[in-house]
């Protein structure tokens, strides 16, 4: 922990070095996190950007509280995602047919990537908020049980009733193809 709090400081003073360094340490797990809560990888990306964007303007005013400094960028990744699905409810959505990226190598392979996706997402929303959270955290972001207890102030316990709970419901809507 001394290392990271040392690596903030010197990110709070600028240092490209130490930027560059928490930026590359947490990017995939942020994306990662981002992709399983939208289902859109492209979106995603743009979200991470913007995600790590709002740290950088924000670092100066960041406390070290004991708690590691992904726990932050996941409460950013949190905020843009609730505000990324409150303005996609309000929109109309586009056919998967129109999303194709023009000239992949292997469209069918893309298509059926993002039908999985939609798949999975579409489960997910099955879920309660706690579950969705934990479920993103644990394997989008990678985190250990002990981190995600952290992150939502629960219980290593409580955490890893909600990943079982959690699992076995996504197993039971995947089965059943009701997602």
């Amino acid at each position: 922990m001394r290392d990271e709090e040392s690596l903030i400081r010197r990110a709070q003073q600028r240092d490209q070095m130490a930027l560059t360094q928490l930026y590359e340490e947490n990017f995939d797990r942020i994306y990662r996190y981002i992709v399983l809560k939208i289902g859109d990888r492209t979106e995603a990306e743009d979200m991470t950007q913007q995600v790590f964007l709002q740290a950088l303007k924000a670092i100066s005013s960041y406390r070290f509280k004991g708690m590691p400094f992904s726990s932050w960028l996941y409460r950013i990744a949190h905020n843009q995602v609730v505000d990324y699905l409150r303005k996609k409810s309000r929109r109309p959505t586009i056919p998967i047919e129109d999303t194709m990226a023009a000239g992949s190598s292997d469209p069918p392979r893309e298509i059926e990537r993002k039908m999985e996706i939609e798949q999975l997402t579409a489960a997910a929303r099955q879920l309660t908020a706690a579950q969705r959270e934990v479920i993103s955290l644990r394997f989008g972001g990678e985190l250990s049980v002990a981190e995600v207890a952290r992150v939502m102030g629960k219980s290593e316990g409580a955490v890893k009733a909600l990943q079982h709970s959690a699992i076995v419901a996504l197993r039971k809507v995947m089965a059943a193809g009701t997602a």
